[in-house]
């Protein structure tokens, strides 16, 4: 079994993929600070996977508690490195705190991967890197864009940091996967999105909302350029996308990637609007939810939608699970924790 580190790997995104590299065959260590994420989460990962992953609950931004942890895990075969602070509005209001966050924990580790004989990592990045795309669906040959705010730009420097160190290290190999939304919860609704406060993201508030704890969901502009006036992005299921890791780190420890660095957009290549989101929810929910308009919220890009054609040819991945799929998991993971 090769060893893997999973960075973050009690969030959201990071412990459903903890669950499908174990499924597949992984050893898995965790590293988490707990700042964002509960110890609870563990268990989750151990009811469905039948097995505990290795816990290390340490800071990633001191230095010396990384080089401790490397230098104890001689054998980690690969590392995900999903730890970053990730809210767009608090970046705004905290610009330090992201950029020490975001950037020194991924240099402190690639510091001590390429220091090994080969090394292997995947970066969770996001199509925040794209801004407001020129052509829809958007391909990895899109123009980076100014980022919107320093959380967009700690992925984007954080990706150009990774690329000029694949540059000069031969034996270093780096995915970057940008990630168009993640929703919905494991099918088990044994864990999930656990937002601390009032949720950044739209579909938790739509689940909360939906289970009385808000009192209305506030759609922000009804007359942008689309169909039905409300901005579209491309929702995919966070099982599909913790597959995706699995899939990119298998290809490089199977030395298939056509170069040391290379990047994948990973969403469904479907763009959905705030107003059909909330549509499928009252269907898989046979809920009518109270939602109102209210005006545009600044730094809001029209459309983002993936052309997902690189995943699915070179990776050998596509997502299998649709917005009603996982609006239902997200649903029945809500309905778990309030008791409902």
């Amino acid at each position: 079994m090769d060893k893997v580190l999973v960075t973050g790997g009690l969030g959201f995104i990071g412990s459903h993929t903890v669950i499908e590299l174990q499924n597949d065959g992984f050893e898995v260590v965790i590293i988490d600070n707990l700042s964002n994420s509960s110890i609870d989460v563990l268990e989750g990962i151990t009811a469905i996977s039948g097995k505990s992953p290795l816990f290390e609950q340490l800071d990633l931004k001191d230095k010396s508690a990384v080089q401790n942890f490397f230098s104890k895990h001689k054998d980690i075969k690969g590392v995900i490195h999903f730890a970053a602070s990730k809210a767009v509005g608090e970046s705004v209001q905290e610009p330090l705190l992201y950029y020490e966050n975001n950037l020194n924990t991924l240099i402190y580790i690639l510091q001590e991967l390429t220091a090994k004989m080969a090394s292997n990592f995947i970066f969770s990045s996001s199509c925040t890197v794209y801004g407001q795309a020129d052509n829809m669906p958007i391909t990895e040959d899109a123009a980076i864009k100014p980022a919107e705010s320093p959380y967009g730009n700690t992925k984007q420097i954080g990706e150009e940091i990774i690329k000029d160190t694949c540059k000069v290290k031969s034996n270093f190999n780096a995915i970057a996967l940008r990630y168009f939304n993640p929703i919905g919860a494991h099918p088990t609704a044994e864990i999930g999105e656990l937002p601390i406060g009032v949720p950044q993201n739209l579909v938790p508030f739509i689940t909360q909302t939906g289970a009385g704890l808000r009192d209305a969901l506030s759609v922000f502009g009804d007359d942008y350029p689309t169909p039905d006036g409300t901005c579209i992005r491309d929702y995919i299921h966070v099982v599909d996308l913790a597959k995706a890791h699995v899939v990119a780190l298998k290809r490089l420890l199977n030395k298939k990637n056509t170069s040391n660095y290379e990047t994948f957009n990973i969403g469904t290549g479907v763009g959905s609007s705030v107003l059909e989101v909330i549509h499928s929810f009252e269907r898989v929910s046979n809920k009518s939810l109270n939602y109102k308009i209210a005006d545009r919220r600044e730094g809001d890009v029209i459309s983002a939608y993936a052309d997902t054609t690189k995943a699915n040819e070179e990776l050998g991945w596509k997502a299998a699970s649709s917005l009603d799929e996982a609006m239902l998991s997200a649903w029945k993971w809500e309905q778990k924790i309030r008791g409902l």
